[in-house]
């Protein structure tokens, strides 16, 4: 009943992400199978099966080969409908539905319950791709990678050496799967790679956090979803007799850039000021007051 609960929850989060397949913005890929009505004079004047071929053509009546693959249903139908209209009938109309897909490859490997290629049906997301692989599994760690646009992957440890060689998308599963954070749940294109490493695996600095400086305890702790810099100080043993509150700073790494936020915690005791919430990864500096 769990799994199902957790399938359930999969599912309906990764609808809200993009819904149903948005045909308005697939391209076309080889191996599609695609329906191509032609009318004119408010006459269907053919219709006709098609499957795109490894090269992305199609075989379209009365003008011949045309490129399909890259395309949006859109293009193609304009692609078709110039040649048409130019030699053959005045203004035809042309209809293009995809009838199955089978360019919509992904693959999935890390803390889910079944790793590997899936052949999706239409447009998906981040969270349908889990979905399809049953779940995550309970060691996974909070960050998942995409790679895109990368060839000759067949094995996790091809994965992993693509990762550190290769620039990858960063999906922040806390953000997304305990805070509900929809704007993670990234559309995928077809031949991506996710990869979602176990916590054992994956670098410290990405679920820590450092907190230093005047406190009884500093050192390296877990980061928990909702965590602000009070809390990450208080889990710390709380404040030695010296410290600084009113002058905290949050050093946070982000896409290669430091970021210094200045928190004046006092202000926080006494409820003048909202606390900050902190992010996997953030130093805690707690100085030393100068009297």
């Amino acid at each position: 009943m769990k799994k199902l609960f957790i399938l359930i929850f999969l599912f309906f989060l990764a609808a809200a992400g993009t819904g149903l397949c948005q045909t308005d913005t697939y391209h076309i890929g080889s191996r599609d199978v695609l329906s191509v009505a032609i009318y004119a004079g408010g006459v269907e004047q053919e219709t006709v099966v098609v499957n795109v071929s490894e090269h992305g053509k199609i075989n379209v009546p009365f003008i011949g080969s045309v490129i399909a693959r890259g395309l949006t249903l859109a293009e193609l139908e304009t692609a078709i409908q110039g040649p048409l209209e130019r030699d053959f009938f005045v203004d035809p109309q042309v209809n293009v539905q995809v009838k199955e897909y089978h360019s919509i490859r992904f693959f999935i490997s890390g803390a889910v319950k079944k790793p590997g290629q899936y052949e999706m049906t239409s447009a998906t997301n981040f969270l349908e791709l889990v979905a399809r692989a049953e779940g995550l599994l309970p060691d996974r760690g909070s960050i998942a990678y995409v790679l895109r646009e990368i060839h000759g992957i067949s094995t996790e440890e091809d994965v992993k050496k693509a990762i550190q060689n290769s620039a990858t998308i960063k999906v922040d599963l806390i953000r997304l799967l305990d805070e509900g954070d929809m704007s993670y749940n990234i559309t995928l294109i077809p031949g991506d790679i996710v990869y979602i490493p176990r916590a054992d695996k994956l670098n410290q600095s990405v679920y820590k956090i450092y907190v230093e400086g005047e406190v009884k305890k500093p050192g390296v702790y877990d980061y928990q979803p909702g965590m602000t810099a009070m809390a990450a100080c208080v889990l710390a043993g709380g404040f030695d007799k010296y410290a600084a509150i009113t002058r905290v700073k949050i050093v946070r790494n982000e896409n290669g850039r430091q970021e210094v936020i200045k928190v004046n915690l006092e202000k926080v005791q006494d409820g003048r000021t909202p606390d900050i919430l902190i992010k996997p990864g953030d130093h805690i500096h707690v100085p030393e007051t100068w009297l």
